[in-house]
């Protein structure tokens, strides 16, 4: 049906449109397949729609040369008309003149107009396509700051729903950071070199405005969340009087925590390992129904406090993997001592 409706064009309509899209398309299958790393797939299909938007370059080169083209011209030359013979004088009184011969004009010739070259043009839509592709690569390889880009991987973008009202525990702890907040110090270039895993990068960041369970929303616990292919990674922080030291002895019954008490940036930290909780929904019945729920892979999370004297709240994060594989303890400490400086902290957080 499309192709049909593309036909009722005309010609220096459809011909046109053609192009424009097979480029828009064939670039940006190329871009896919080099840059991207999408596979030689989209490279095939990229450079057929190049070659197919090459070839209806060449038609309407073609049309316009036979739109140019004058008429056959003929070479003009002038006539020469030559004096009818004089009439012969006696021969017996008066001798005959010699005639003089006329000069013959040389034949006058028009300038031929020069043709364009179908081939010239053709060559020159192939290198506007390529400087096109380049451009996209190039900015590609920019990060959003415009500067170059290194050899770690662009993370994806932060989803902040900015038009959310936050709660009114955030605007009652000022001191309090946003989950978009916390996103931005998580969502860092470096992080999939600190989890060990270098070649890749983040699929899925968020940021959310929530509040603690079980406090009627009174008390304010931001989230960010970084996925990657082979880890998890969550940050939260809790504005909450609840110090590392109480939670440490709140937990040191638990024989499967593997608690391990230590110090970050100067303030009182715990390591310990629990298992997320896994829900499962069945999207097919139509209704969202879920299922029971189910003990997740094992986690390590560590918990710092937001200041140096543990006067209440903390940050925790969370590293798990859905292969279950668990991160070392030192790629924790590594990471929240990349992130935690870059938080915006109020009074709570200075010492």
């Amino acid at each position: 049906m499309l192709g049909f409706l593309v036909r009722l064009l005309p010609f220096w309509v459809r011909e046109p449109l053609i192009i424009l899209v097979g480029t828009v398309f064939g670039v940006r299958l190329l871009y896919m397949a080099l840059v991207d790393g999408e596979g030689w797939v989209p490279a095939v299909i990229g450079a057929v729609f190049l070659l197919g938007a090459v070839l209806r370059v060449r038609v309407v080169v073609q049309a316009l040369r036979a739109r140019r083209r004058p008429a056959p011209e003929v070479d003009e030359v002038d006539e020469v008309t030559e004096p009818p013979p004089s009439e012969p004088a006696p021969s017996a009184s008066v001798a005959p003149s010699p005639v003089t011969p006329a000069p013959v004009t040389p034949a006058v010739r028009r300038p031929v107009e020069k043709k364009p070259n179908a081939f010239a043009q053709a060559f020159f839509a192939i290198g506007l396509f390529a400087v096109i592709g380049g451009a996209l690569w190039i900015e590609g390889k920019l990060p959003e700051d415009g500067t170059a880009a290194t050899g770690a991987s662009r993370p994806a973008a932060c989803r902040i729903d900015e038009d959310e009202k936050l709660p009114g525990a955030y605007r009652s702890t000022p001191e309090a950071v946003t989950g978009a907040d916390l996103c931005r110090a998580l969502n860092r270039p470096e992080l999939p070199e600190l989890l060990g895993t270098p070649t890749e990068r983040s699929v899925y960041a968020s940021g959310t405005d929530n509040t603690a369970p079980l406090t009627d929303r009174k008390v304010a616990q931001p989230e960010a969340r970084v996925e990657f292919d082979t880890y998890t990674v969550e940050l939260s922080a809790t504005y909450n009087e609840l110090t590392v030291g109480q939670y440490q002895a709140m937990t040191a019954y638990r024989d499967d925590a593997d608690l391990r008490k230590l110090t970050v940036l100067g303030r009182p930290a715990l390591l310990m390992s629990d298992h997320m909780m896994k829900i499962q929904f069945d999207l097919g019945s139509g209704e969202g129904a879920s299922g029971p729920v189910e003990q997740g892979p094992l986690a390590r999370t560590l918990t710092v406090a937001l200041d140096g004297k543990d006067r209440g709240g903390s940050y925790d994060l969370t590293v798990w993997s859905e292969s279950g594989l668990l991160v070392e303890d030192s790629a924790l400490v590594d990471i929240a001592e990349a992130v935690l400086p870059g938080i915006t902290q109020g009074a709570r957080g200075q010492d």
